[in-house]
């Protein structure tokens, strides 16, 4: 095996059902989500495994939902003797990223996710964000149709997942806007994301703000292993950058791809996706079809992983 990096998901890739297999068969992932249940004072395990959807789809409870699940299979794979050279998540998946490498606490992670996304759904009430993803348009055009469609209201490129795809968000009217411009300058479809807010804008400084005096109170420990950040998609060089890189990941692009390219600059050959969903591992084959690409998610895909890592 060459090198490997871990993936952690972000939030819309959890499910009903999520980490049951793991909790009834494996100790170590029972452990995590006991740990997150006492943390959180209410059981988002039993959440996790029987819903209902509406309750987990909450996103002060998806947070750490997803949070949860992601570390419940990184101890399993660590139980296995499977170790990452390096790290990243997609935006909340920096947080189990930040875990995995040993500078945050898996309690205090649970609890800060949860007030995060408590903060988030609250800085922009429903109904008045929207996310789409915008699919076969290069970067510079959309920059440039958002740019035309921001007299209409708040409209910015959210995240840059992998080529071709593209996430915008912001005020409803000038994301509907910007979603027709974007077909009538040759994207291949748009379509409307199912989450609650226009994450990764300017829109959301004030959850930006709340989360700052947050980590106030957050004990970080040093890094174990290098983890990339989606604010500037390097290696966060030093503890000092973590908590100013977290308030400004809520309100700034996720810088997913280029992450994924630096890393295979570093040498990374085998990615692994470690939590719920496989849209990571999606983003990782659309940047480069060659690497080895394996998502973990129950006792299936955790076995045929371990064999091919070992």
């Amino acid at each position: 095996m060459g090198k490997i990096a871990f993936l952690f998901p972000g939030q819309g890739a959890q499910y009903v059902g999520m980490g049951k297999e793991l909790y009834d068969n494996i100790d170590v992932c029972k452990n995590i989500f006991d740990k997150a249940d006492e943390a959180l004072n209410f059981s988002i395990s039993k959440m996790c495994f029987d819903g209902p959807k509406s309750a987990l789809d909450i996103t002060e409870n998806t947070q750490p939902a997803v949070l949860t699940m992601s570390i419940a299979v990184l101890k399993a794979l660590l139980q296995k003797g499977i170790k990452a050279d390096i790290t990243a998540g997609l935006s909340l998946g920096e947080y189990s990223a930040l875990v995995a490498s040993g500078v945050l606490d898996f309690k205090e992670a649970v609890q800060l996710v949860k007030k995060r996304g408590k903060y988030m759904q609250e800085a922009v009430p429903v109904g008045i964000g929207a996310m789409a993803a915008i699919i076969g348009l290069d970067e510079e055009t959309l920059r440039m149709v958002c740019e035309k469609c921001s007299s209409y209201g708040i409209v910015e490129i959210a995240n840059l997942n992998c080529p071709g795809q593209i996430a915008i968000a912001g005020e409803e009217k000038a994301v509907e806007l910007a979603c027709e411009k974007a077909k009538e300058n040759g994207a291949r479809k748009t379509v409307k994301l199912s989450v609650s807010g226009p994450f990764h804008t300017s829109m959301l400084r004030p959850a930006a703000d709340k989360l700052e005096k947050e980590l106030q109170n957050i004990q970080l420990q040093k890094f174990n292993i290098p983890v990339i950040t989606n604010v500037t998609g390097e290696i966060i060089n030093s503890i000092d950058d973590v908590k100013p890189y977290l308030k400004k990941q809520v309100m700034s692009t996720v810088l997913f791809e280029k992450t994924i390219r630096n890393m295979i600059d570093m040498g990374i050959d085998t990615f692994v996706e470690v939590g719920p969903g496989k849209a990571l591992s999606g983003f990782v084959k659309r940047v480069d079809r060659k690497l080895t690409i394996l998502n973990i998610q129950d006792l299936s895909t955790l076995e045929g992983a371990i064999e091919k890592l070992k």
